[in-house]
C-alpha cells in the first residue's frame, strides 16, 4: 500500500488551497460593497488601502473563476467524448488548459507581499568616498526619477542635503502612482523594494587628475509609505522635537529662521530630520510622514523575522549593508550580485531603463517562493 498522499486529478487544486479561496472570495465581495459606498471615499487613505487590497484579491478571484471555467469545460468535454470521437480529440487541450488554470491558481495563492500596491519613500545616502560618493548618490537619484517618469509616477523631493560639487550627501524622495494600481505588481513598492542596499560604483572621479578608477558606494533605503496616518499610531509623548536653522552645502546658512525640524521617536530611537521646506510646519509634516514609514517598516521587519522561511522574500533583504549592485562606468556594465543579472548598457539604466534589472529580482523571488511552496 502506497504511503504517498493521493495526487489531485488533472485540473484540480490541492484541497487546502481550495478551502483557502473561500474566505478570500468573501472578502473581495465585501470590499467591493464598501468601495461602492461614497462615504468610504471621503477618507482618501482608507479608500486607497481598500483599493490596494481589492486589487490584490482580484488576482485570486480571476484565477479562481478561470479555473472553475476550465474544469467545467473539461468535465463537459469528457461527457461528450464518450460518444463522439471529435470531442475525444479535444480532451488533451482541455486537460492542458485545466492544468494550467490550476497551476495559476496555486501561484496566486502563494503568500505575497501585502505592501506591493503601496507608494514609497526612497532615500539615497552617500557612503565612503567623499564627493565622488555624493555625486554617485545624485546619479542614483536621477536614475530613479527618470524611471518614475517612464512609468507615469509622480515624485516629490522631501529633503535634500547637497554636496559642494552638486551631488547629494542625503536625499529623500516620495514616489507615488497617480491612481491606485489595478494589479499589486504594478505598485511602486512591488518594483522598488528590491533597490534597498549598497550600490557600488567604479569610475574615474571628476576629482581624480591621474585618470585612476576609484570605487565608492551609496546606500539606498526604500520604505513603503503609510496611506492612512491612523495605520501607524504615534503617541506625541513619545516624540522629542527639536528645531534648528537650515543649512546648505558646506554648512552655508540658507535660512535665517529656525525652520528645520528633527524628530526623535524615543521608544525606537529613530531620528528623522527635515529642512527642505521654508516653513517649520511643513518640515514637521514631512518628518512625520517619513517617521510613519520607518515605523511601519520596523514593524514589518519584526513580523518577517518571526515568519517562516517560506514566507520571506529570497531577494529583498532587511540587511541594508548588503552590496547589491555594481555600476562599472569604464565597461558601461551593470551587475546585480543577488540575481546574477549583467548587461552592458549602464548609460541606459542610469537614464531610467531599470525594468530588466528589476525584473531579474522579481523573477528570482517568485521562483524561490514557488520552489518552497
Amino acid at each position: 500500500m502506497s504511503t504517498h498522499p493521493e495526487q489531485p486529478a488533472v485540473g484540480e487544486v490541492i484541497p487546502d488551497q481550495a478551502r483557502a479561496v473561500e474566505p478570500l472570495l468573501a472578502e473581495h465581495a465585501q470590499i467591493e460593497r464598501e468601495l461602492a459606498d461614497p462615504a468610504v471615499h471621503a477618507d482618501p487613505g482608507r479608500a486607497r488601502s481598500l483599493g490596494r487590497r481589492y486589487a490584490e484579491l482580484g488576482r485570486i478571484v480571476r484565477a479562481y473563476r478561470a479555473h472553475e471555467s476550465a474544469v467545467a469545460d473539461l468535465g463537459a468535454g469528457r461527457e461528450l467524448a464518450d460518444g463522439d470521437v471529435a470531442f475525444a480529440e479535444e480532451l488533451p487541450a482541455l486537460e492542458a488548459a485545466a492544468s494550467q488554470a490550476a497551476e495559476e491558481l496555486r501561484r496566486v495563492l502563494l503568500p505575497t507581499d501585502p505592501d506591493d500596491g503601496r507608494d514609497v519613500i526612497l532615500q539615497v545616502k552617500a557612503g565612503e568616498g567623499g564627493e565622488e560618493s555624493a555625486l554617485f548618490a545624485g546619479d542614483l537619484l536621477r536614475m530613479y526619477l527618470r524611471y518614475a517618469e517612464r512609468l507615469g509616477w509622480t515624485t516629490q523631493v522631501l529633503d535634500a542635503t547637497e554636496s559642494d560639487l552638486g551631488g547629494y550627501k542625503d536625499v529623500s524622495v516620495a514616489i507615488k502612482t497617480r491612481s491606485a494600481p489595478s494589479e499589486p505588481a504594478e505598485g511602486v513598492w512591488a518594483r522598488l523594494k528590491y533597490e534597498g542596499g549598497v550600490h557600488r560604483v567604479q569610475r574615474v572621479p571628476v576629482t581624480e587628475s591621474q585618470g585612476r578608477i576609484h570605487t565608492s558606494a551609496a546606500g539606498v533605503l526604500v520604505l513603503p509609505e503609510v496611506d492612512d496616518p491612523g495605520e501607524v499610531e504615534i503617541d506625541q509623548n513619545d516624540l522629542r522635537i527639536d528645531v534648528y536653522r537650515s543649512s546648505g552645502p558646506g554648512g552655508q546658512s540658507v535660512n535665517t529662521t529656525d525652520s528645520a525640524v528633527r524628530i526623535t521617536h524615543l521608544p525606537t530611537g529613530i531620528v528623522v530630520s527635515m529642512q527642505n521646506e521654508k516653513s517649520q510646519l511643513q518640515n514637521r509634516e514631512q518628518a512625520m510622514r517619513v517617521l510613519r514609514a520607518r515605523l511601519l517598516a520596523a514593524r514589518q521587519e519584526e513580523a518577517e523575522a518571526a515568519a517562516s522561511e517560506q514566507r520571506r522574500s529570497q531577494v529583498r533583504t532587511v540587511d541594508r549593508s548588503e552590496r547589491i549592485r555594481t555600476y562599472n562606468f569604464p565597461e558601461n556594465r551593470i551587475a546585480d550580485h543577488r540575481t546574477g543579472y549583467k548587461a552592458y548598457n549602464l548609460d541606459q539604466v542610469l537614464d531610467g531603463d531599470l525594468d530588466p534589472v528589476i525584473a531579474s529580482a522579481v523573477s528570482m523571488d517568485e521562483a524561490a517562493r514557488l520552489g518552497s511552496a
